[in-house]
């Protein structure tokens, strides 16, 4: 096509770039979900601290269980009698046989010890989760749990294998946690483990840490365990992240499937929508482009005329053009055709008299034959100048100086005048007592009351009056001129204010171009205002009605 850019984009194509902004969907699903792992984070540190201090608490005031007293003493005092009596006499220290006993009981008191911590923490062992325990000399003291969850049951599975598919195509895309790592606890944990150093000093703390393998995130609180004003020894509560990880990987699969479903949804239906939209477009353009058939009559366009979106008012707007051009199209007709019509005559007229005069001896005759050209250069003249009057007004009205002016006192002035250019016709003015004060020119409003008149009185019964009616209508003044005569012809009914529309009948010498009410619709709409014209209710003849918009203030 001629004119059309190097490079184009359908409306398919524009249609999918916007789609693209649908994006922004998904992405803010995304970060919510990152959200909702921080904060499930947060109450995963906030668990994991509260089973620390359920142990810690257990274990508060109970210094026995942290081995915290020499055992040597600690023996001595809980030595049997029967050690006693094979004590040296000379007060030597123990004999080997005391330290046996004593070394032997010791022994016993830690293995005590350490099953009842044991079977403290075997109380509260979380299902997916560690509990250990520390003195102040960083000795593990005991530990329960295992951070990897349990096997699941038999029917799980077959379940993995009915999903196996659908798992490992979303593990392509989604990260998924990893339930098969080292859960050894490394020594480094309890030497540089800024958590454990905290709760020591009396404070707890949580720490993110990697496994041994680093294939798993480690949660890990510690909580001090007190013994007066003196903290003895630590708790520790563990967790991987694998849950939240599970619920995020699952939340992010089904955000995934989900954008995938509203994508293709939105892609199938936006696809339609531009299939749908380009063609009522291509028909409208196909319709633009055959408007003007081969004799250059203009048609109008149907195509999404009925429609209530932008593309019907398009059509509607281009069919209001053409039609417009079409009536454009008939003026230029109806005028070569009208001033063929008012030419033919005058011309006729003129020549048929000076062939006439070429041929007469007779000097009266050659007077009648003058008298009948000058007659006919006269009705040309005529027609000429009412041509002109409209040019002319055409191209004056865009530098016509504006003034304010009373619009009633202007109207009263040519009523006055047109009893005396009108002697056989009465004049009914009826005006309130106000001014009417409109924005314009005065002479321009006194040529337009000329037109309407002169209308009236051609149309106008003979001994019937012309009626003259100004009245306020909100913030505008109207004007009616009326007359007793013929209804408005069909043929043109809501033309009559156009160029070259004329309701009369030739008759007579006068030329009539159908350009008065033309004129008077130009300086109506110079004044803001409209000008219609209609049958009187009555049926007894028609009112031309003027509306002006009065002056502010």
């Amino acid at each position: 096509m001629k004119g059309s850019p190097a490079f184009r984009f359908s409306l398919r194509v524009k249609l999918a770039l916007v789609a693209l902004t649908l994006l922004a969907l998904p992405w803010v699903g995304y970060l919510y979900v990152q959200e909702m792992e921080r904060f499930l984070l947060e109450a995963q540190q906030e668990a994991l601290l509260a089973t620390a201090r359920a142990v810690a608490t257990a274990l508060h005031e109970r210094p026995q269980l942290m081995r915290l007293k020499p055992a040597k003493g600690s023996a001595a005092r809980r030595v049997t009698e029967g050690a006693l009596m094979q004590a040296d006499p000379a007060g030597g220290g123990d004999s080997p046989i005391v330290v046996e006993e004593i070394g032997r009981e010791s022994a016993m008191q830690e293995a005590q010890s350490v099953a009842e911590i044991n079977a403290i923490l075997r109380g509260l062992e979380r299902g997916s989760g560690r509990i250990w325990v520390v003195n102040r000399e960083l000795k593990l003291l005991a530990l329960a749990g295992s951070l990897k969850p349990k096997a699941a049951p038999d029917g799980g599975e077959s379940e993995e294998e009915d999903n196996r598919l659908w798992r490992d195509l979303l593990a392509r895309v989604v990260p998924q946690p990893v339930e098969d790592f080292d859960e050894a606890l490394d020594e480094d944990v309890l030497s540089t483990g800024y958590e454990i150093t905290h709760a020591l000093l009396g404070a707890p703390a949580t720490r993110l840490r990697n496994s041994v393998d680093d294939r798993a995130v480690i949660i890990s609180a510690a909580y001090p365990i007190w013994s007066g004003d003196n903290v003895i020894g630590a708790v520790v509560a563990e967790e991987t992240t694998n849950s939240i990880l599970a619920m995020r990987s699952q939340a992010l699969a089904r955000l995934l499937l989900m954008t995938i479903i509203v994508f293709s949804l939105a892609a199938a239906m936006l696809l339609g929508f531009a299939t749908r939209l380009s063609n009522r477009i291509r028909r409208l353009r196909d319709e633009a482009e055959s408007a003007v058939d081969a004799r250059g009559r203009l048609r109008r366009l149907t195509s999404g005329s009925q429609a209530g979106d932008e593309i019907g008012d398009l059509s509607r707007s281009f069919s209001a053009v053409l039609e417009k051009l079409a009536q454009h199209h008939g003026y230029l007709e109806s005028l070569a055709g009208r001033l063929s019509h008012e030419l033919r005559t005058p011309i006729a007229v003129v020549r048929s008299s000076l062939e006439n005069l070429k041929l007469e001896q007779d000097p009266a005759q050659i007077q009648v034959y003058l008298a009948r050209a000058e007659e006919g250069l006269a009705r040309l003249s005529k027609i000429f100048t009412r041509m002109g009057e409209a040019t002319r007004l055409e191209q004056s009205l865009g530098s016509e100086t504006r003034s304010r002016f009373d619009l009633a006192a202007v109207t009263g002035e040519c009523v006055s005048g047109y009893r005396l250019a009108y002697p056989q016709r009465q004049f009914e003015l009826e005006a309130p007592a106000q001014v009417f004060e409109v924005d314009g020119s005065p002479d321009l409003f006194a040529q337009l009351l000329d037109k309407l008149v002169a209308n009236a009185n051609d149309f106008g019964a003979t001994g019937t009056p012309i009626r003259i009616e100004l009245a306020r209508a909100d913030r505008a003044v109207e004007l009616a001129v009326s007359n007793t005569g013929p209804l408005i012809p069909e043929k043109v009914r809501g033309r009559l204010f156009e160029s070259m529309i004329s309701a009369r009948e030739r008759t007579g010498s006068e030329p009539h171009l159908g350009l008065g009410l033309y004129i008077a619709r130009l300086i109506a709409e110079f004044h803001g205002g409209s000008i219609a014209a209609s049958d009187l209710p009555d049926g007894s003849g028609v009112s031309v009605k003027l509306s002006l918009p009065l002056t502010a203030g």
